[in-house]
């Protein structure tokens, strides 16, 4: 990032492009930025970074493209941190309904 600046500014003009559609996405692009500001530790945070801004440009992907249902638990999981260890673990609140008919094979 620090040699070629422009990709981080490639990357915000993308995720940017679903600004204002959910808050946790917003929220999540303001955090980055302000993470990538701080540089004094910023080697060590690098993993937790780079984690962070791959799943909030797959949020702005779902968000933008994705089903509603689908991007509001993407959302909600991985941005706002409401999600367990365990696999399949979901708060309760999301729409599954249309998650689960997506995925259900139609018989027939």
């Amino acid at each position: 990032m620090a040699k070629e600046p422009q990709t981080v500014e490639a990357y915000f003009a993308e995720v940017e492009r679903a600004a204002g559609a959910d808050a946790r996405l917003d929220t999540a692009v303001r955090e980055i930025k302000t993470s990538l500001g701080d540089l004094d530790t910023i080697e060590l945070r690098a993993r937790r970074i780079v984690e962070r801004m791959a799943l909030t440009l797959q949020a702005s992907l779902l968000v933008r493209h994705g089903h509603p249902a689908v991007a509001d638990a993407f959302c909600t999981t991985r941005l706002a941190g409401d999600w367990g260890t365990a696999f399949g673990t979901l708060p309760p609140g999301l729409d599954l309904a249309p998650i689960i008919d997506r995925t259900t094979p139609k018989l027939g």
